[in-house]
């Protein structure tokens, strides 16, 4: 597959439905870091996520029931703040619909580069990859 050198960003995306319309959710970091402009015109690319068939049977049923999946996939990296020490002394940063990533090793206010190395229904767990990054 050839990737356009005027891609701007690349992300995971939800495709909901909202009264009669498909929605493709852009995560609030892709705006922050100043890759796209709210209001703005894009041309989309949708790539069928890899893996499909590592998928467990109760990921497949949640994801059948329309139940909400984490926003993270395993091997993604992500850069988040950390806003909180949980009671393992280990980072805890929020990322889209309040879902948790524990980020051992982290202070908080440090905005680090992780890489999602374990993902649950309701958490995940990112090592550092860079700290203190600048974007």
């Amino acid at each position: 597959m050839e990737i356009s050198e005027k891609l701007l960003c690349l992300f995971n995306g939800e495709v909901t439905v909202k009264d009669d319309e498909y929605v493709v959710t852009v995560p609030k970091s892709e705006v922050e870091a100043g890759s796209i402009d709210p209001g703005e015109v894009y041309r989309v690319a949708l790539i069928a996520r890899d893996g499909e068939e590592e998928r467990t049977d109760d990921e497949r049923e949640r994801r059948a029931a329309g139940e909400p999946q984490p926003p993270v996939e395993e091997g993604e990296i992500r850069y988040v703040e950390v806003e909180d020490i949980g009671k393992q002394g280990d980072g805890i940063a929020r990322v889209e619909r309040g879902y948790v990533i524990i980020v051992p090793g982290a202070d908080i206010g440090e905005r680090v580069k992780v890489e999602i190395t374990e993902v649950k229904s309701n958490f995940a767990v990112g090592e550092i990859l860079d700290e203190d990054v600048a974007e």
